[in-house]
């Protein structure tokens, strides 16, 4: 793709509409139900049985079983508007082109209709009910590659709604294909819709993989109509799907004529606060802060709400992260004392009628706000010390050594500017080329670590992350059986070699107890009860006990996994038959993973 989805361009437009947020959102899902979709409320932030990532990237990650072939209870046609966390491009935040939470609007086809109704229906709501005409886009489709034809058949269709030659545009693998997220599986062409801004082009080769501003991305239809085999060859699917995603963020800031979506309603009341909690205003050498300090704790806000609590790993991690690099940037603008809270209350008033889990919610998030940013602050001080003290042992040398700038940033969360600030008021500089070959070499790191996180979607349905994911649905009922009735799960993650289980408890499990839950589980392997999944009506599954958060998401028709009389809870699956499948369970490790939240790490198989 040309732009992460998040990605805005700068767009310039005159304001095609006065339409707000919540109208666009109503719009768009008001639309999509007159033509027989579904709606579906937002998935958590938090993947549901997702090893794959930290956050949901996207309004498909969801969704990744039904594209797969899991029968969706809801029918083959769906529309939402996902709450999405992309946390590659952090340290860019800032510029008018990146963000850290966004919003999806998609419109799903689960082996129903495909290009010709798909892009339809596109073109028909962009410029029937959002007021963007044909002449305003420029759109592309996949030139052929690897054996796959160019998709010609695209292009005819955009032709049919009256787009010009001079507005279609053909572009290869790299920006015109999506998938398979692992090394098998479905994938196929899209088409990418642009926004074309009116100015003019920048040269003879001008068109929306240029970067020159002129273009916007604003939507994107994918066509799922290959498998991709081991042996790296496309066979066509029989049952082929759509998936789509159109930037919220980005389509009101052009229907209002902003350049930025900071100058959208979406952060108006945001940076408002902050100019009345710092005294200053939005303009000059202030706005890179603001916008820092406004997207980040819109994040943290929109995390928080899905239960995530500042840790040093793993979602936590990140949210501890945004937080903090907020505080640090409230600081340089002179903010003394505890004031985050304000802010993220502004959040939540701004966002609780699309969604209402923040307001449910709000008192959990404010209390972990104030928290953190009151240990940072401790934090803060023990880092300026350092920093004082590593400057007074320079040994007059002028140049400070990037690996102790890198050490302020990675110890004690400085920035990079932060540190150069710091030095030059004694006088010194900053090795800043050292740090960035530090710097780089950690991110590397990290996204090893992150690759292993597949890009969407489950990992795989492979018969060890299968038997894993059964596993884990005991573990959570051996904890409510031995431990506390009252456990729930707070997050899980499933490799091909392990499971990791989160749950809520506020001690560390003896010994004993741990025999107790290990023994609990493979007493319902040995017993090899069959595993029934049923689809039924969401108060059917409350009144049978099944675990889950019931909420607007599920619709009115769940799935339901039964576990013989061990287990019942809502899922997606997939699953083993019978437990006797797993074989055997050995717990290989208890921790905290956060306040009042431990972790199980165990495996499965034959133990003999």
């Amino acid at each position: 793709m040309f732009l992460s989805r998040y990605d805005m361009a700068a767009p310039i437009a005159q304001g095609l509409n006065g339409m707000d947020a919540q109208e666009l959102r109503e719009a768009y899902i008001d639309f999509f139900k007159e033509r027989g979709h579904a709606h579906i409320r937002s998935a958590s932030l938090i993947p549901e049985n997702d090893p794959t990532v930290l956050f949901t990237t996207a309004g498909m990650h969801p969704l990744v079983p039904y594209l797969l072939g899991e029968k969706h209870p809801l029918g083959k046609r769906l529309v939402d508007c996902q709450k999405c966390i992309r946390t590659g491009d952090i340290d860019e935040v800032g510029d008018a082109s990146h963000l850290t939470f966004f919003e999806m609007l998609g419109n799903w086809s689960l082996g129903d209709y495909f290009k010709k109704e798909s892009i339809g229906f596109s073109f028909d709501l962009l410029e029937n009910v959002l007021g963007i005409k044909k002449e305003q886009l420029a759109v592309t489709a996949f030139a052929g590659e690897d054996g796959i034809p160019k998709d010609t058949e695209t292009a005819e269709i955009w032709s049919r709604h009256g787009l010009r030659d001079d507005q279609i545009f053909f572009y290869g693998r790299n920006d015109n294909w999506w998938g398979p997220a692992g090394q098998t599986g479905p994938c196929g062409p899209d088409t990418e819709i642009f926004f074309d801004n009116g100015q003019p082009a920048c040269g003879p080769a001008c068109g929306p993989a240029c970067r020159c501003g002129k273009y916007t991305e604003i939507w994107n239809n994918v066509f799922m109509e290959y498998f991709k085999d081991k042996d790296g060859s496309f066979t066509p699917l029989e049952h082929k799907n759509v998936d789509t995603g159109m930037g919220l963020e980005r389509v009101l800031c052009i229907l209002n004529g902003k350049r930025t979506v900071y100058e959208t309603e979406l952060f108006s009341g945001i940076i408002s606060k902050i100019e009345e909690i710092s005294g200053q205003s939005y303009e000059g050498d202030n706005v890179r802060a603001f916008r820092i300090v406004a997207d980040h704790l819109r994040a943290a806000t929109f995390m928080m709400g899905d239960g995530v609590v500042p840790a040093k790993m793993g979602q936590g991690y990140i949210l501890r992260r945004l937080i903090r690099r907020s505080s640090r940037y409230l600081s340089k603008m002179g903010v003394e004392g505890v004031v985050m809270r304000d802010i993220c209350q502004v959040v939540v008033e701004q966002y609780s009628s699309a969604y209402p889990e923040l307001m449910a919610n709000r008192d959990f998030i404010y209390e972990q706000m104030t928290s953190e940013e009151e240990k940072f602050h401790k934090t803060l001080r023990r880092g300026l010390r350092y920093a004082d003290q590593m400057f007074a042992d320079n040994g007059g040398g002028e140049m400070l050594r990037g690996d102790l700038a890198f050490k302020l940033y990675d110890t004690y969360g400085f920035p990079i500017e932060l540190t150069v600030e710091l030095a030059a008021e004694k006088g010194l500089k900053v090795d800043t080329e050292d740090f960035e070959i530090r710097f780089r070499e950690h991110q590397d790191r990290s996204r090893a670590g992150s690759d292993q996180l597949f890009k969407g979607g489950l990992a795989d349905h492979s018969e060890e992350t299968t038997k894993l994911h059964t596993a884990t649905h005991l573990l959570n009922a051996a904890l409510r059986a031995i431990i506390d009735p009252d456990i729930r799960q707070k997050g899980s993650n499933i490799t091909a070699e392990r499971l990791r289980f989160d749950f809520n408890f506020d001690r560390k499990l003896e010994p004993g107890e741990l025999v107790a839950v290990e023994k609990y589980v493979n007493d319902a392997i040995k017993a090899d009860l069959p595993v029934v999944c049923e689809e039924m009506p969401v108060e059917d599954a409350r009144a049978a006990g099944a675990i889950g958060v019931f909420d607007d998401k599920y619709g009115d028709v769940v799935k339901v996994y039964s576990i013989g009389d061990v287990s019942c809870e809502l899922c997606g699956g997939p699953h083993v038959s019978s437990t006797g499948e797993i074989q055997g369970f050995r717990i290989k490790k208890e921790e905290s993973s956060a306040a009042g939240v431990r972790r199980i790490k165990a495996v499965v198989g034959r133990f003999d």
